[in-house]
């Protein structure tokens, strides 16, 4: 299978950005690609990928760019995007999600476009979708 780098890359921001990557390797599979530290310890910049995808985060800031993020956990527990990641080994996945204490927002199903999926918060209360469809590789019947 050959494995394209995606040109498309979410990104968020963490109170505790260091907790937010181990989770995200730990629970998802990510693996790290990069991690800038800053003087005071922070993470200034990370990448983490996972087969051809990349998902970028950083530590939160109080600067003009900054200002405009929140964790939905501050805010209500509420937000306007989720990312869905595609995964060899769902169960493996779920199994990992569940032990590590993660909010399953909607549970192990099948869908009618042939996938099989989950919902879940991470850390911080970003929703991440989990799940085996491929939509690269899927072909509308």
């Amino acid at each position: 299978m050959s494995i394209q780098q995606s040109t498309v890359i979410p990104a968020a921001r963490y109170r505790d950005a260091k907790k937010a990557i181990e989770w995200l390797c730990t629970v998802i599979g990510f693996e790290r690609h990069a991690v800038y530290e800053g003087d005071d310890g922070s993470v200034m910049h990370a990448e983490l990928k996972l087969g051809g995808g990349m998902f970028m985060l950083g530590s939160t800031k109080d600067d003009e760019y900054g200002k405009g993020y929140r964790s939905p956990d501050q805010i209500g527990d509420v937000e306007t995007r989720s990312v869905f990641v595609v995964v060899e080994d769902l169960d493996a996945v779920y199994a990992r999600a569940n032990a590590a204490g993660a909010k399953i927002i909607r549970p192990l199903q099948d869908t009618p476009y042939g996938s099989r999926e989950f919902a879940m918060k991470d850390s911080e209360g970003h929703s991440w979708g989990i799940g085996n469809y491929n939509p690269w590789t899927y072909t509308e019947k």
